[in-house]
Order: structure tokens, then sequence, then C-alpha cells
């Protein structure tokens, strides 16, 4: 029996092979499908972000065309400008000369001023100087304050108020309450107005109240006690001169002297050494004491003090004296002290001074 020949193409495979075609075109088609939906998405959002741009480019368009017509206008203006300042800057070098030479003039008047300024403040001194000396030479002759008192006060004293700048030291120390050294511990232990009545300090009183109408009218001067320091007797002066000619000044100073009362030690190199902080220096000293000093800078730990001790607390308080300067010496001798009147000579003399000791109805 003859085989039956295979076709290897047959009607079933054909089925086969177009099922299979078209499921393939049926998946292509719903994934194009699906493709193309998110195309579109994309699209979508990328034709927005492109719309967006080309309203940000219009805007920019815009703003570079506004931007266009300033920077012309600026130009313009610019152009204005340059040509007004070709115009201005001369005027203005034109002013700033003017004004220099203005600043120089006003400078200049100003110093002008200042000094006619202190002309006249010079020349007002000057006259309150001239007036309080012509009052004084009317009514008290060359002196400058009245002195009242007893007796004949005429001695010859060689004591010399020259001098342009007069520096008066009083000693207020303990020992200028009584010529007796009983006489100074019974003193030292009274009151107040006991003490103010002492004789010998009513006496170095009196001889300050004579010395302020001795002072040349066109001088200065101060006034400063001392007796373990030292201080102006008018406070607040420290260190200033005192015009000679305002007759209140010297009133004044009078007037503290008769409310101060004598105590403590005395350190005369203390008082010295306050002629220091005058400046201008003082050219004319006056120094009114009784005896040697107690003490140096400090005040000792031993409460008696000898002779020799003494001695020796003089000479280093002489020697912080300013140089060349004359020291005037009015001496109210105390007992038991016989080398004062001996070493305050010779201070006067070395320095070209005066020595003087007053009797007791002096001034």
């Amino acid at each position: 029996m003859k085989r039956k020949k295979i076709t290897v193409f047959s009607l079933s495979f054909l089925d086969i092979i177009t099922c299979g075609l078209g499921a393939i075109i049926l998946l292509f088609v719903l994934i194009n499908a699906k493709s193309a939906a998110h195309q579109d998405s994309i699209s979508s959002d990328y034709r927005a972000e492109v719309s967006r741009l080309e309203l940000l480019v219009l805007d920019g368009k815009k703003n570079l065309i506004e931007a266009r017509n300033s920077l012309e206008k600026t130009e313009t203006d610019l152009v204005t400008i340059q040509g007004l300042s070709r115009r201005i800057l001369p005027l203005l070098e034109t002013h700033r000369v003017e004004l220099s030479d203005r600043d120089k003039e006003t400078l200049a008047a100003k110093a002008h001023v200042n000094k006619l300024k202190a002309d006249l403040k010079s020349l007002e001194e000057e006259v309150k100087r001239l007036r309080a000396g012509a009052k004084a030479s009317d009514e008290l002759g060359t002196k400058l304050r009245p002195f009242p008192g007893r007796g004949d006060r005429q001695y010859l004293t060689d004591l010399k108020m020259g001098g342009r700048r007069i520096f008066i030291l009083v000693d207020a120390s303990a020992s200028m309450l009584d010529e007796t050294i009983v006489g100074i511990v019974r003193r030292r232990n009274q009151g107040l107005k006991e003490k103010l009545q002492a004789p010998k300090w009513k006496q170095a009183v009196a001889t300050i109240d004579w010395l302020t109408t001795q002072l040349p009218p066109t001088s200065k001067f101060q006034v400063y006690t001392f007796n373990e320091t030292a201080a102006p007797l008018m406070p607040g002066t420290r260190g200033t001169w005192l015009n000679a000619g305002d007759v209140t000044q010297l009133n004044q100073a009078v007037e503290h002297m008769h409310k101060l009362a004598p105590q403590r030690g005395t350190s005369l190199i203390n008082a010295f050494k306050a002629l220091k902080e005058m400046n201008p220096a003082p050219d004319n000293i006056f120094l009114l004491t009784d005896s040697l000093p107690t003490m140096g800078t400090e005040k000792p730990w031993r409460k008696r003090v000898s002779g020799k001790k003494r001695l020796g607390y003089f000479n280093d308080a002489v020697k912080a004296l300013p140089p060349k300067v004359p020291v005037n010496i009015v001496l109210y001798p105390m007992e038991g002290d016989p080398a004062a009147a001996v070493s305050f000579w010779k201070l006067a003399k070395d320095s070209r001074g005066s020595f003087f000791c007053p009797s007791k109805d002096w001034p």
C-alpha cells in the first residue's frame, strides 16, 4: 500500500501561524497604544514647559527693550551732565580758591581776635592793679592795706619786700605758743580760744598782717603754714600764685591766719619742699619761725630729739631750698635752742636774704 505523503505546510499549520501573527499584531497594537498615551503625557509636560519658557522669553525681550530705552536715556543724560560738568568744574575751582582765601582770612581774623582778647584781659588786669595801687597810694601811701597798732613801728629791719613772686612760710607748730618749754606744754593742752590768744602767736599773726601791707601791688604772693606738713593758708590755692594787688585776697589771707592755732611738731624740710609746688618758682622767700625743726620728712618714733639731731634736720631742709633765692627770716627765739639763731642767720647770709629778731612790741 502506498504511504501517504506528509505536507509540512498544511492548513492547520497555517492557521496556527496566522493566529500567532494575529496575537503578535494585537500585542504590538496594545503596547503601541500605551506607549502613545505615555508619549502624549510627556509631550504635554514639555509643551507646557515650552509655553512657560516662551512667556519668559517674551518678558525678557520686553525688559530688554525697556533696558535699551533706559540706556539710551542714560547716555543722553550723561552727555548732558558732562556738558554741564565742563562748565561747573571751573566755577567750583574758582569758588574753592575763594573759599581757601576766606578760610585764611577767617583764621587770621580769629587769631587777631584771640590776641585782642588776651591783650584786653591783660589790660584789664593791669587796670585793676593800677586802680588798686592808686587807691592804696591815695589812702594808704605806699601800703596795700592799713595796719592799725600802737607804738613806734619804724624799726630798721632790712626786710626787703621786693620781688615778683613772694612766698611766705609761717611756722604753725606747737612751739609757737610760748617762749619757754613749760609755757608751750601748758598752752598746748588748752582750748582753741586760749591758743589763739597766746602772745607769741599773736605776734606772728600781726607780722603776717604787717607783711601783707608791704607787698608790691604788681607782685604775686602765697602764704603757707607748716608744722609736720605744709599747706596753703587759703584753702584751694595749693601751687597757685595770688595777686598782691587784690586787696580782697590779702584780707582773706589775714582772716584765715587769725583763725589758725599752732599744733604738733616742726618739719622744715616739708615746708621747703612745698616751694617746688609753685610754678614759676618764687624769687623771694620769707620764713617766720622760732626754732630748729624737731623732725624730718616723717615723724620720729622717739619723743625727745637731741640738739644735734635737730641741727641735722635743719641742714637736710636747707638742701631742699631752690638755689639763688633770698631767704628772709623773722625769728622768735625759744628757750633751750641756742643753735637756732646762728643757723638761721647763716642761712639768711648765704642766700643773701635778711635776718630779723623782732622785739615783743613789733610790729
